[in-house]
This record gives C-alpha cells, structure tokens and sequence, in this order.
C-alpha cells in the first residue's frame, strides 16, 4: 500500500479488525520511509459497476463520490458517521445486488435520497436542491409542502 504523505510504497500494518457492521476490515498502517500513520479500509466487491450519467456517460461507480456527496448533505448535523457508513454500504449493497454491472446515476440518486429522508430531513432537502437541480425559491417551497412532517415538528406544535 503506498503511502498517503510521501508516496513510498512500503508500508506496514499494525492492526487489523472488522468495522461495526462487519463490512470492511480496518487497517491502521505505517509509513517504514516516514512513519506516518493512516487508516485504510478493505471491502468485499461482488462486481464492478458502471455508472451511467445523464449525458449518457458511462464511469465507473466511485464510493468515494458517495460518500463526499453524503458527506457535504450532511455536513455539521447530528449524525453519527457509523449511520452514515451503513447508510453507505447499504447503498452499495443495493447497487451489487441489482444483478446488472450498469446503474443509472438517477438509481442511485433515489437509494440516497430513501437513505437521507430517513437518516436526516435538514440533509434531505439539501441533497435534493442540488440531485432535483433546484433554480430558485419555489422550488424549495414545493419540494418542502411535499414532505410528511416528523416527530419532532409534531412537538413543537
């Protein structure tokens, strides 16, 4: 594995354990040219999926995309990031599971978009802005007036 801060290519682990949910195998790693210390992570991939854009593009499927996705609807709010990587491997496991190597980039959308509204409403609506191309206020307001009010609005009433 290379090295994250100076690019050497040998480095050692130091310790191994599953994640939480038993996903992925947590890796904590040492640099033996500048002893830097990182974390990696090591997943099962039932297949390689292609991601089918919009424009009609075809890219490979990033995790990484999701998570920053997931990562900037969900910035500063109260959620736990063992939620958040569940959310996201469920995510995944839906996509593998589909049985074809091709998902629609509006598939995945909808996974997130089912994951958020759950997860958290204030995420929820900022992901939609931008996966619904909001243009301006109205469509903020409509999108709003469509959604089923919480628990927690029912106590403030």
């Amino acid at each position: 594995m290379r090295c994250p801060f100076c690019q050497h290519e040998d480095t050692q682990v130091k310790d191994s354990r599953p994640t939480e949910d038993n996903s992925a195998i947590r890796r904590r790693r040492s640099c033996t040219a500048c002893g830097a210390r990182f974390t990696t992570f090591e997943r099962v991939q039932l297949r390689e999926l292609t991601v089918i854009k919009r424009n009609g593009r075809h890219v490979p499927f990033d995790r990484n995309k999701l998570e920053r996705s997931l990562d900037i609807a969900l910035r500063k709010r109260p959620v736990e990031s063992e939620r958040i990587e569940r959310m996201i491997n469920g995510i995944v496991r839906q996509l593998e599971s589909l049985g074809d190597s091709e998902v629609h980039s509006d598939q995945i959308g909808k996974l997130v978009m089912e994951g958020l509204e759950r997860l958290d409403q204030v995420a929820y609506v900022r992901y939609a802005s931008v996966y619904r191309n909001f243009r301006e206020a109205s469509d903020f307001a409509n999108f709003l007036s469509g959604m089923e009010p919480t628990d927690e609005d029912a106590g403030e009433a």
